[in-house]
């Protein structure tokens, strides 16, 4: 009969660790939390002393009953939950739940479920940590309180069910300044100018870079001053001024940790951030390879470390030598890290065994399963190999009193990209032709090209952008970036077209109202404030419940003062102009999940419903009926006929009623600022002259 009994988080991990630990242990698992918050309720005790009021999950008593029983059996209790936070106090509400007070009970961690890590884990055993608990009962209380407290603000408002999130809601208004950035963004004009150039006896031409005058670097503003260059430079000789010659390294990738490795994936292999994360999870738990049984074949996956442990140190050290060489491995360790609190106790997210190639088990793994450690294993092994070298050459034009520029490079050791070449690397140019000019060489002008060009706004936010701007404010940790997206994508608060979030009418009504009654729960600062108590918690330097009794005071002043400032403008509703088709009373525009919609107020006689368009006030430029406010099928606002599909117009930006006094087309509104959406015209009004 087993003497011990291990408990871990998944059922996926039972078996694979059960393998490792022999007939004197019993496996099983707690399938997550066995204890929460109820849902019913705030479930934290505001008037006393803050403390959460903790009820068994539904659903969890038949677990916790099956648990009970093998307590009693056993000698020994090791909590084996995952190595972070939410572990840490899953194993405190099972040690709370089970009732272990009277038990002999250890908490283990693994960073990687091996054999070898396993065991090692039980020689380590220890105490829970009650700092790490706190700081997870800490974060759990605050959302609890934004959501519970706010929601009902926003449901009384806008007359749906909407709700409030402490980091989605800062999450949506990350993305809701940038569509505000990229709306109001005015273009500008600027021109760039390219010269084909030949050196004696060479057949096929060079291209040289426009770079400025009398040495200074000058950017050509419009049409005007680029005719008058070529002019110049067209009655000029062009020589050779200068050739430099030299080298240049490219640092081998850091290891990924969960943020980076979310980006990549999503760079690289298109997956979501909640698809990353199923599958990494997966890889960690174990999987099936033949021969071996079920493994672990990554370390823990939400980490923010960079550290590498020494002995898989050693070993990639090794398999670079035999596989690719001495010179490949890495000589020195690369201690990079972020200024900002790390996870330190993990590691970089690796495989757990390095010569366990991705081709070795492919058939072992599905096939996003194999994208993803692949993805894993080549980053990992690049990062402990030797830094790319390239030579260079740069060359220097003199065309009178104007200036060209070439540049090119050639890889001259392939170091870590004989593994791994980043997706957003930039190609590397050909030197063959400009290794043999010297200073004073005399070239003939093929042509000159010039290309105007427009400044651009600021790129939408993707899944991968947000998670990086979410890192970098120091909004969340790496547990929440891919709930935080998902939560907000559920909710079409954004939607997501070819990669890029977009805002929806009900994500701007939302992050308006948030802003006008909750300005510091959605302030960036605050949030990452918040985050850096939190991690004071987990290092014992703060007590949690003083951040709470900090936090809620001034919460439930807000709410309080929402409840009444903003019933004022609560939505109504209000007569849409328009008649029921079927019955002849009025329509009435309505609120739903999605959006307005116009119903006829015979309701529930007459139950007829059709889409409501917001008329803007501007006739189509081509047929000349009202253009309307719409909604692509996923939310994102244009503006288009309301004459669809018989007109085709529609454009992205508000049309206001002003015409181009230049070509005549009907202009934007962007900002204080009317546009014209003719790119040759490029006419631009200020609203306020």
């Amino acid at each position: 009969m087993a003497k011990y009994l291990v408990i871990v988080e998944s059922p996926a991990k039972v078996k694979t660790i059960k393998k490792f630990l022999g007939t004197n242990y019993e496996v099983m698992a707690s399938n997550g939390h066995v204890r929460d918050l109820p849902k019913s309720r705030l479930g934290i005790d505001v008037e006393g002393d803050f403390e959460p009021k903790y009820i068994t999950i539904r659903g969890k008593g038949d677990i916790l009953a099956a648990l009970r029983k093998e307590v009693k059996k056993a000698e020994k209790i090791y909590l084996a939950t995952d190595p972070d936070r939410e572990g840490e106090a899953i194993s405190w509400h099972l040690y709370e739940a089970l009732k272990l007070a009277d038990k002999k009970v250890y908490r283990i961690t693994f960073n990687e479920i091996t054999k070898t890590a396993v065991k090692e884990s039980l020689k380590n055993a220890k105490e829970i940590n009650m700092n790490l608990v706190d700081a997870q009962q800490a974060r759990r209380a605050l959302d609890r309180m934004v959501g519970y407290r706010i929601s009902p603000v926003l449901w009384a408002k806008v007359k749906r069910g909407l709700s409030a999130g402490r980091v989605q809601s800062v999450a949506l208004r990350i993305i809701c300044d940038r569509e505000e950035e990229i709306e109001a963004f005015i273009p500008e004009e600027y021109w760039t100018l390219e010269a084909a150039l030949k050196a004696e006896g060479q057949k096929k031409a060079m291209t040289a870079k426009y770079y400025g005058k009398n040495g200074k670097k000058t950017e050509i503003k419009n049409k005007d001053e680029v005719e008058a260059i070529i002019a110049q430079v067209k009655e000029a000789q062009m020589v050779v001024e200068e050739v430099k010659k030299g080298e240049r390294t490219k640092k081998a990738p850091l290891p990924f940790t969960t943020s980076t490795l979310q980006q990549e994936a999503s760079k690289v292999l298109n997956f979501s951030t909640q698809k990353t994360m199923r599958l990494a999870q997966q890889l960690y738990e174990g999987v099936d390879i033949k021969g071996n049984g079920t493994v672990g074949i990554i370390t823990y996956l939400r980490t923010d470390s960079t550290r590498v442990s020494e002995e898989a140190i050693a070993q990639a050290k090794d398999y670079i030598a035999k596989q690719y060489g001495e010179n490949y491995a890495a000589t020195i360790e690369e201690g990079k890290q972020n200024k900002k609190k790390i996870q330190d106790a993990h590691e970089a997210i690796r495989p757990t065994e390095i010569a366990r190639t991705p081709q070795l088990i492919k058939d072992s793994l599905s096939r996003d399963q194999f994208r993803l450690y692949q993805l894993i294993w080549k980053r990992f092994v690049a990062s402990r190999m030797a830094d790319a070298v390239y030579e260079t050459t740069s060359v220097k034009i003199a065309a009178g009193e104007h200036r060209f520029t070439m540049a090119a490079s050639k890889v001259k050791f392939e170091g870590f990209r004989s593994v791994y070449v980043q997706e957003d690397e930039e190609k590397e140019a050909s030197n063959v032709l400009l290794k043999n000019l010297e200073k004073g060489d005399k070239l003939i002008l093929e042509d000159l090209e010039p290309k105007q060009h427009f400044t651009q706004a600021l790129p939408r936010y993707t899944e991968a952008s947000l998670v990086r701007a979410l890192e970098e404010l120091g909004i969340g940790r790496p547990s929440t970036y891919a709930p935080t997206i998902t939560t907000i994508l559920a909710r079409r608060y954004i939607i997501k077209e070819n990669k890029n979030l977009y805002v929806t009418e009900l994500g701007e009504v939302v992050n308006r109202m948030m802003i006008e009654a909750f300005p510091t729960i959605v302030d960036v600062n605050f949030t990452a404030n918040l985050e850096t108590l939190l991690d004071g918690v987990e290092e014992g330097h703060v007590k949690w419940k003083t951040i709470i009794a900090n936090f809620y005071p001034d919460l439930d002043e807000a709410v309080n003062k929402a409840e009444k400032e903003l019933e004022a403008v609560k939505v109504t509703e209000e007569f849409s102009g328009e008649e029921c088709e079927l019955c002849h009373k009025p329509m009435y525009i309505k609120y739903g999940p999605h959006g307005r919609f116009q119903a006829c107020s015979g309701f529930p006689d007459c139950r007829n419903t059709k889409p409501y368009f917001e008329k803007i006030g501007v006739e189509c430029p081509k047929c000349g009926k009202d253009i309307v406010l719409k909604k692509t099928k996923k939310g994102r606002k244009y503006f288009g006929c309301i004459n669809n599909p018989e007109c085709d117009y529609m454009v992205w930006q508000k049309p206001s009623k002003e015409k181009c006094d230049k070509c005549g087309n009907l202009m934007l509104e962007k900002g204080n600022k009317l546009v014209c959406p003719t790119e040759e015209c490029g006419n631009i009004i200020d609203k306020n002259c």
